[in-house]
């Protein structure tokens, strides 16, 4: 054989067998994504842990949960502080392609509403994230969220109902208030009035866990 024709061969020969330990390891991550689905939080500092810890938050709580139960389900924190639900529809793509999650817990709107922002856009930005979860393949559950009553019914009423609202509409589990109760003990929340401390984040799981059960239930191969 000629030797450039040679060398031609042997680089075709390499493309090959990286293209296929390429595919292998694809296929390979795949199927460990497949052997351990996701739980994928998505939401803003309520769900980030703001001012504590990482293992402190109740996403990790969960996690833990989860893990001690012998759950097949892991848990991927995709949470930030300060995130309004325009900025929420801009990230999630990005978070959908890269952890195939079988489940979102979807927790924004709460910035949005701190701002002022028009319930319809937040309406409008919230169906947009459940829809296009769901065209991922993964159950949404619906965080509620409520702001503050000094900013008035006219505002607070239909921004509080806009979740159940979603929720009805969408036929999606919805956990009414992700922090119920809370913010009526003080000594369970921060100086700023609006996040938890770290001793509140437990209690954060039990009101997570009776809406999430239920649809891990209905996922697992042995329901």
């Amino acid at each position: 054989m000629h030797p450039t024709r040679f060398a031609c061969a042997r680089h075709a020969l390499a493309r090959c067998l990286l293209l296929f330990a390429f595919t292998l390891l694809s296929w390979q991550n795949l199927q460990a994504q497949s052997d351990q689905p996701v739980i994928l939080v998505f939401g803003d500092s309520l769900s980030a842990g703001y001012r504590m810890d990482e293992e402190d938050g109740w996403v990790a709580l969960l996690g833990e949960k989860l893990e001690a139960e012998g759950s097949p389900f892991s848990v991927v924190n995709a949470s930030v502080s300060g995130e309004t639900t325009d900025g929420g529809l801009a990230r999630l793509p990005a978070a959908l392609s890269t952890h195939m999650p079988a489940v979102v817990i979807l927790e924004l709107g709460g910035n949005d509403g701190l701002r002022g922002l028009p319930v319809a856009n937040i309406r409008q930005n919230l169906e947009e994230m459940v829809m296009m979860s769901q065209a991922a393949g993964a159950r949404v559950i619906l965080a509620g969220m409520q702001i503050p009553p000094n900013y008035g019914p006219r505002y607070t009423g239909p921004f509080t109902a806009l979740f159940g609202e979603i929720a009805a509409a969408r036929n999606l589990p919805l956990i009414p208030f992700l922090i119920d109760g809370i913010p009526q003990q003080p000594e369970l929340m921060q100086d700023d009035g609006i996040h938890p401390r770290a001793e509140a984040q437990p209690l954060i799981v039990d009101i997570v866990w009776p809406v999430l059960e239920p649809v891990l239930d209905s996922l697992s191969p042995r329901s």
